[in-house]
């Protein structure tokens, strides 16, 4: 855990001591009361020096620069970066095999060259087929390992959010190169992806939308009636969203009013029976949508810089400092710590050294940070 948190937080407890407060103020603030920083497809590791330049060649600097960067894995972006929402996207695999030898790797390394660990049936995890497939973790049920295996160890954690993206999109083949055309993902597939999931984590370790609505006819009546879970609730527990809109989305809610009997909150909009969770990208063109949405009690995720991140390369903060402003529940970026090569010190973190804060929008006046995620306690 990085020096500079666990000192901070060493200093925080002594303050909460010396003041007589407990734990009970803090663990009676609602998880969209708080504020953390996520990454953005946070699995990812980008592509080695001859298969950058080769995509460059192909699909021009700008365009390849969207796939340079490279995040350490699941666990190690918990404990040392204090990130506390993840994405991973997925793409299904009915017999196995399909994403094991991408046409990238074997125009690399020969046409022998496969990728271990990927030859079972199931979700396989990666950004973009046949091109940029690199990752930390293969397939969704080792990344989700990665997760519980830090989550069990850190109990007193709060809640981690998992921003899933189901993909099947065909990509442009220019050299036609015979690029894999990935299996649709519909209703029975995205069944499977709440099999899988449950196949990790226990509904008790896991925030589900049955757990947030409760009695109530619909999911957006129990947020904005009764509120989400406190963190006394929520503490070492995974939340999951999809990331999906459109058909995917129309998919899981079929059949699931309200997403009754589902894993994934959806981001859905404003009115429907599922909303509670939404996604509003653009920081600085929806910043008042998002004020809002947080003032009413929806949980938001925003991003702090753009896919092809031109922030970081010229050590531009302002999308950042918007989406911190914004109380955007979730702050995702691909840059939870400066990348050295661009020599500008941009990343985003939660301000004053801690994974987590209280929201600058939605929190009460009472709340302080001083004992959200005591890191002695984790």
């Amino acid at each position: 855990m990085f020096l500079r948190y666990r000192l901070l937080g060493f200093a925080l407890v002594l303050l909460v001591s010396a003041c007589g407060s407990d734990d009970d103020a803090t663990d009676s603030l609602r998880i969209n009361e708080m504020q953390v920083v996520g990454s953005h497809n946070s699995y990812h590791i980008q592509p080695g020096e001859v298969l950058f330049g080769l995509l460059a060649d192909v699909l021009g600097q700008e365009a390849a620069e969207a796939f340079e960067y490279t995040h350490v894995p699941l666990e190690e972006q918990f404990e040392s970066q204090g990130v506390r929402q993840i994405e991973l996207d997925i793409f299904w695999d009915p017999d196995g095999g399909l994403y094991e030898s991408p046409v990238g790797l074997t125009v690399v390394e020969g046409d022998d060259a496969v990728i271990p660990g990927l030859d079972l049936p199931g979700f396989k995890v990666l950004h973009v087929q046949e091109v940029d497939y690199e990752t930390t973790c293969g397939t969704l049920i080792e990344c989700l390992e990665n997760v519980k295996r830090w989550s069990d160890a850190h109990p007193h954690h709060v809640p981690i959010t998992i921003l899933i993206e189901a993909k099947d999109d065909e990509i442009p083949d220019p050299l036609d190169l015979g690029f894999l055309v990935p299996p649709q993902i519909g209703a029975e597939e995205l069944d499977l992806l709440d099999v899988e999931i449950r196949s990790v984590f226990p509904e008790s370790q896991m925030i589900t939308p049955d757990d947030v609505r409760g009695d109530r006819d619909t999911l957006e009546e129990a947020v904005l009636e009764d509120g989400w879970p406190t963190l006394g609730q929520a503490r070492g527990k995974v939340l999951f969203a999809l990331d999906n809109g459109g058909g995917k989305l129309d998919a899981y809610v079929d059949g699931h009013p309200a997403l009754r009997g589902r894993v994934l909150f959806t981001s859905s909009p404003e009115g429907s029976p599922e909303a509670g969770f939404m996604k509003i990208n653009n920081a600085i063109g929806g910043f008042d949508r998002i004020q809002r949405a947080v003032a009413a009690g929806y949980i938001v995720r925003t991003r702090a810089d753009s896919p092809e991140g031109r922030e970081a390369r010229d050590g531009d903060t302002m999308r950042r400092d918007v989406a911190l402003a914004s109380g955007a529940q979730f702050v995702s970026t691909d840059y939870p710590v400066e990348n050295p090569d661009f020599g500008t010190g941009y990343a985003v973190q939660m301000p004053g050294g801690m994974p987590v804060r209280c929201n600058p929008i939605s929190a009460p006046e009472t709340c302080t940070a001083l004992a959200l995620e005591d890191p002695d306690r984790l």
